[in-house]
């Protein structure tokens, strides 16, 4: 089985003409190439089946390599593949055949639909027409789902052996219905460092900082404090931080038409000078940490 759709591969790095900042920028969720075997196997139509997509955040974050950091952009849709998740998190009943004994199939996310291979988009809508094969989910996971990962792992133990230090800013969109717990508020915009785990607090504060001086409104892990990828490379203690963006795609995308708003450019603009703020305290807090080392 081979990766067929629009795009040659089914990721891709950015990569600046020379990093020169100790940050890594990766978008997991935003790829909109369906192959058309997935989708002949999908009962959703063409519009139903992109709900779970983020939305363009590619395009929102895409002037991280002029700011010298590279840039690791999925082109598979998450509807296909959710590279934030484990590896093996499927759900039994999506499948003919049997799942190797070392698939988790009993995690929050499977129990809801949203393992590695999903089996719902937004709104619980049911992906598939029937059960697929063992094969094709192993294929997605061995074929696309370790490569992207190796990918990450090497753009992230590159960025700290040249700096000391490496950030990994994981980005996302949200519905822009969510609301923090108890209150009406919709963030516009959610950090999530795994509740401190992830990232130094310094960090994380500093993002939600930016965020707010430019009159938005941020929060800190609620309702999302990061997915896989955020636990998996977050280090803190070895110079090894992961912090997850969360954009209220309410402020850039019609969520009816998924088509963009006028104000997108306002919000790209907005998320450039966050980038711009946050790679020089990442630059500060580098320095910092290695004379407090000395």
């Amino acid at each position: 089985m081979d990766w067929v759709s629009g795009e040659s591969e089914p990721f891709e790095v950015r990569e600046p003409e020379v990093q020169s900042v100790p940050l890594v920028f990766s978008s997991p969720h935003s790829g909109r190439a369906y192959p058309s075997e997935f989708l002949e196997s999908s009962r959703l139509d063409a519009l139903s089946i992109r709900r779970s997509e983020d939305h363009f955040v590619d395009e929102l974050f895409a002037d991280a390599t002029e700011f010298g950091a590279p840039f690791l952009v999925a082109h598979f849709p998450r509807a296909y593949l959710d590279v934030n998740r484990e590896p093996y998190e499927l759900d039994p009943r999506m499948f003919d055949g049997a799942l190797p004994s070392y698939a988790n199939i009993g995690s929050m996310r499977v129990a809801g639909g949203l393992g590695t291979i999903p089996r719902i988009v937004a709104e619980n809508m049911e992906i598939y027409r029937h059960r697929i094969s063992v094969e094709t989910a192993l294929w997605r996971i061995e074929g696309i789902y370790k490569p992207f990962h190796a990918t990450l792992r090497r753009l992230i133990a590159r960025t700290h052996a040249r700096f000391g230090l490496a950030v990994l800013i994981d980005c996302h969109s949200m519905p822009g219905n969510i609301r923090l717990s108890g209150s009406d508020l919709r963030p516009d915009f959610i950090i999530g460092d795994r509740y401190g785990t992830s990232a130094s607090a310094e960090l994380s504060r500093a993002a939600v900082h930016f965020l707010e001086e430019m009159g938005f409104t941020a929060v800190r892990n609620k309702p999302y404090a990061g997915g896989f990828i955020t636990e998996h490379y977050g280090r803190p203690v070895r110079g090894l931080h992961a912090l997850q963006i969360e954009v209220n795609r309410a402020l850039y995308v019609d969520e009816a038409t998924l088509e963009k708003r006028p104000e997108f450019d306002i919000i790209a603009a907005a998320l450039s000078a966050f980038m711009r703020q946050m790679i020089d305290f990442a630059e500060d807090y580098r320095r910092e940490t290695a004379l407090a080392a000395e």
